[in-house]
């Protein structure tokens, strides 16, 4: 047990999901009313397509996943991803708890039509249509693509460098899709991902989206 604690003890930044788990449902059981709702036209023109839960579900191990790899790989990803992560999540924590918000866009979904429909009532009886600006699902998306663009582990492997942008973008489409989020929530995001990048990574959002988005499509 000390070798392995001598090994991976930067484990000790995952002890933040003892704050944000509680914090988060803490807020998920008191804003419940008297919350600003978050609507824009353009949301008027998305609609609502039940297929989308798909890569919104794959947000859970695409993200645990990465971490993951880079927790066993690659300590300085992983510390320089953690900290773009948990700082983003912490700042959606704040704006959530003074700047009470929710959506009022869920649609009514049939759970007998298909094995989709089934999976966003499951969804919508879990999940409240509350404390979604900015969103952590569009923020994380992000953060996670950056880290593994980024990092040296995957120079010789660019296959995945593509997977991961082409999931990390249809997660974020999910979010709309599924009526989860206002285009407002993730425009949010990328402002914040925008103003915390350059604290943790030391350049501009601007050169380094573009030559991460270069990477991938290459």
């Amino acid at each position: 047990m000390k070798e392995f604690w001598a090994r991976y003890k930067h484990a000790w930044i995952l002890c933040y999901g003892f704050i944000y788990l509680p914090w988060f449902l803490y807020l998920e059981r008191t804003v419940t009313k008297n919350y600003h709702i978050i609507h824009t036209w353009l949301d008027d023109l998305i609609p609502f397509n039940e297929y989308f839960i798909v890569p919104y579900l794959l947000w859970f191990p695409y993200v645990g996943g990465v971490i993951m790899y880079f927790f066993f790989n690659n300590k300085q990803d992983y510390y320089r991803m953690c900290a773009l992560l948990f700082t983003g999540m912490t700042i959606s924590l704040v704006i959530c708890t003074f700047f009470r918000n929710g959506t009022d866009m869920r649609p009514a979904v049939d759970p007998g039509k298909n094995v989709f429909t089934w999976l966003v009532s499951r969804l919508h009886a879990a999940d409240t249509s509350t404390n979604i600006f900015p969103s952590v699902h569009v923020f994380n998306s992000i953060v996670v693509h950056i880290a593994v663009a980024r990092s040296s582990c995957f120079k010789s492997r660019p296959w995945l460098v593509r997977m991961s942008f082409f999931l990390a973008l249809s997660i974020c489409l999910s979010t709309v899709y599924l009526k989860q989020h206002s285009v407002a929530d993730g425009l949010g995001s990328i402002v914040m991902c925008y103003a915390l990048y350059p604290i943790v990574y030391g350049e501009s959002y601007g050169a380094g989206w573009r030559r991460i988005t270069r990477k991938a499509l290459s």
